[in-house]
């Protein structure tokens, strides 16, 4: 059971950046390789390492709110499920990544 999917919420890109440039952003965490992030990145979204995991397991409040990010939502979707199982409240995983944010907020991400 350890390895159970839970629901997870979706968000849209334009669900998100209107909270981004809201007074209390989310935080917006890629889980993209440092490659695909040199190639396309959300300006202020966090690097998930296995740094920021250890910092958001031991520090970060369970009912911040998380979008969890990759390049269509599938990565993101598996992190969302892990984070909720780890006690996280608030999860939600980003609908289509940064390709959909790319075609629908943001142009100037290049798409691959």
């Amino acid at each position: 059971m350890a390895n159970q999917t839970v629901n997870v919420e979706e968000m849209s890109v334009t669900e998100l950046a209107a909270q981004l440039a809201g007074d209390s952003p989310p935080k917006l965490i890629d889980v993209r390789t440092p490659e695909e992030r040199a190639t396309a990145c959300i300006e202020g979204s966090l690097f998930l390492d296995d740094q920021l995991v250890k910092t958001m397991l031991e520090t970060w409040d369970k009912a911040t709110l998380i979008v969890l990010q990759c390049h269509h939502g599938g990565r993101s979707l598996q992190a969302a499920n892990y984070f909720t199982q780890q006690g996280f409240t608030n999860v939600k995983n980003l609908t289509g990544g940064i390709d959909a944010w790319s075609l629908g907020v943001d142009a100037k991400i290049p798409r691959y």
